[in-house]
């Protein structure tokens, strides 16, 4: 189905789905998949509140993938550095850092919760959960474009399917509580600023996605995909939430928000599983930021040697990065990681990314007029 068309074009599925389903891979990851970002930016607004800045956030995805999308066909971009040299000129520099930035605090982040599903299932030592996740992404990356596209399909199937048994599982289990907090009173302020800050600091995955939309053959290919990318994103947290609501506010306060629900279902069979998907997020998630992060070293060392970096040099480069990141997580708990770095980074993002983008970026395309549909980027 991922395959490229009889024509020899790119399939409907790579065209459509693949830039979503990547970007979902980024936007799921650590924090989302253990349901400790929907407690962090969602469950404080209460149920009817959460609902709302989840739809805020879907929405503002789906647009900033869009735009992203657009200014990356109107630039034939299909890496960062390329991408903000166009957006920023010699401030493409500033992203430079800020994704370093992002890859530690991301890789750190995944790190330390493969760590604490280990401990959760089997009460391995921490460190057995985080090399299993290093060997993982080592492997997911080291051929480049076509086996991380090939994970994030496969990973896919095994996520929403998992979410939606989820969801029925804890409806059929705790169906009158989640009624009863939603018919309950609660508060509901401050919707707006978490939908908004949520969707500030993962809008970065439309970025990491870049090598994914080569497959992007006109402006109408990058709107349709930029608008599936927040819904793709997003459903599996309007599933979780609803499922969490049952326990609020108690659940707030929980580690592993997701384990906290598991328990509560009493079914071990469905505990694995749905712990084998987290861990499959985290793989998806972690691939798609190193691989994001090889992409711009290839570029560089065919500009200087005139060849790729082939997989034994995207190995090296990978493990070397994996080590350096992950076991930063040892030092800072898995709370303090997403509550406090990822909402620095919100605002970085808004500053060098979002507000050009939505400025320069836009005007750019509306100037490109006449970019047709044989001007994708397959080309390039």
């Amino acid at each position: 189905m991922s395959g490229e068309a009889r024509s020899g074009g790119p399939s409907w599925f790579q065209r459509y789905l693949l830039p979503g389903l990547a970007f979902k891979a980024l936007v799921i990851g650590g924090g989302y998949a253990t349901g400790r970002e929907i407690a962090e930016f969602f469950l404080p607004s209460g149920p009817w509140g959460g609902l709302a800045a989840i739809a805020l956030a879907t929405l503002l995805f789906s647009a900033g993938c869009a735009l992203t999308f657009l200014f990356a066909l109107t630039t034939r971009s299909l890496e960062y550095q390329s991408f903000f040299k166009a957006l920023l000129g010699r401030g493409w520099v500033a992203w430079e850092i800020t994704y370093i930035l992002f890859v530690i605090l991301i890789l750190a982040v995944y790190g330390a919760a493969a760590g604490e599903i280990g401990v959760a299932l089997f009460a391995a030592p921490n460190l057995v959960g985080t090399f299993l996740l290093m060997a993982g992404i080592v492997l997911a990356v080291m051929y480049g474009n076509k086996s991380v596209e090939r994970l994030f399909e496969w990973v896919s199937y095994l996520l929403y399917g998992v979410y939606a048994l989820f969801f029925v599982l804890a409806f059929s289990s705790f169906g009158g509580r989640i009624v009863d907090a939603f018919s309950a009173p609660s508060h509901s302020g401050g919707w707006p600023l978490s939908g908004a800050t949520y969707f500030s600091y993962n809008i970065i995955g439309a970025i990491v996605v870049l090598p994914v939309v080569r497959h992007l053959t006109s402006r109408r290919d990058a709107i349709i995909a930029g608008a599936i990318c927040g819904p793709l994103a997003m459903l599996p947290a309007l599933l979780f939430f609803t499922a969490a609501v049952a326990f609020y506010p108690e659940i707030m306060d929980a580690t592993l928000p997701s384990d906290f629900l598991l328990q509560r279902l009493g079914s071990p069979l469905f505990h694995y599983l749905f712990q084998l998907m987290v861990f499959s997020a985290l793989l998806e998630s972690g691939a798609s930021a190193v691989h994001a992060f090889n992409e711009r070293v290839d570029q560089a060392w065919k500009r200087r040697h005139g060849a790729p970096l082939g997989p034994a040099r995207r190995t090296v480069l990978t493990l070397v990065l994996l080590v350096l990141c992950m076991f930063l997580a040892s030092a800072v708990g898995l709370v303090d990681l997403i509550g406090s770095g990822y909402r620095g980074l919100a605002f970085i993002l808004l500053a060098i990314y979002v507000l050009p983008l939505a400025t320069i970026g836009l005007v750019r395309i509306l100037k490109k007029s006449n970019l047709g549909d044989n001007d994708g980027l397959q080309a390039s």
